[in-house]
């Protein structure tokens, strides 16, 4: 039983690491997070832009497991191929994600990497630049919506069904370096 106990946790982390050594590096746009969203601990929460597939199927439901498959797009940045309530037998990378809610035209999900963990004292920081993305948008067609011009993307390995979230990035330059570069301007601005 011991064995056992030590066995899964081993497996889930080499599993992660092999993920990193030899799986596919894919980037997934983020959006910003919105500034009223609570402080939610040690880690930051990721909206990606990627979270639906159009889909005439109405029979997703809610909390199930959907396989969506994933290529580079011309941009650079990871999309959705196609999508499944089963295994594909085809050679092409896919993530486990689960199903929101379908609306007979599109099916809305989550991606299993939403979550960026951080050291306790950096985890607000890095979501407060990402939040500060909102406040740097630009207006389109003047309907009043914004457009962050500063790119957020999260870079995460895939191999088989492991998905390992390893960096956050704004505009190519990973959240934890954000983190102490504010750092850095605040402490001299304080001199």
């Amino acid at each position: 039983m011991v064995l056992l106990q030590l066995a899964l946790p081993s497996k889930m982390i080499y599993d992660q690491h092999k993920a990193v050594q030899v799986g596919t590096p894919y980037k997934f746009k983020t959006q910003p997070i919105d500034p009223s969203d609570p402080f939610r601990g040690k880690y930051v929460f990721l909206n990606y832009e990627m979270d639906s597939f159009e889909s005439q199927d109405d029979s997703w439901p809610r909390g199930s497991e959907l396989y969506v498959y994933i290529a580079a797009g011309a941009d650079g940045f990871a999309q959705a191929t196609q999508i499944s309530s089963t295994k594909l037998e085809i050679d092409q990378d896919f993530v486990l994600a689960e199903v929101e809610w379908g609306s007979g035209s599109e099916v809305f999900f989550s991606l299993p990497f939403n979550r960026f963990y951080m050291e306790e004292g950096k985890a607000y920081e890095a979501e407060t630049a990402m939040s500060d993305i909102m406040d740097i948008g630009i207006t389109i067609g003047g309907e009043g919506q914004t457009e962050p011009n500063t790119l957020c993307y999260a870079l995460v390995y895939i191999y088989g069904e492991t998905a390992r979230l390893e960096d956050v990035f704004i505009d190519d330059v990973s959240i934890r370096e954000v983190v102490l570069q504010n750092r850095a301007k605040e402490k001299a601005a304080t001199q």
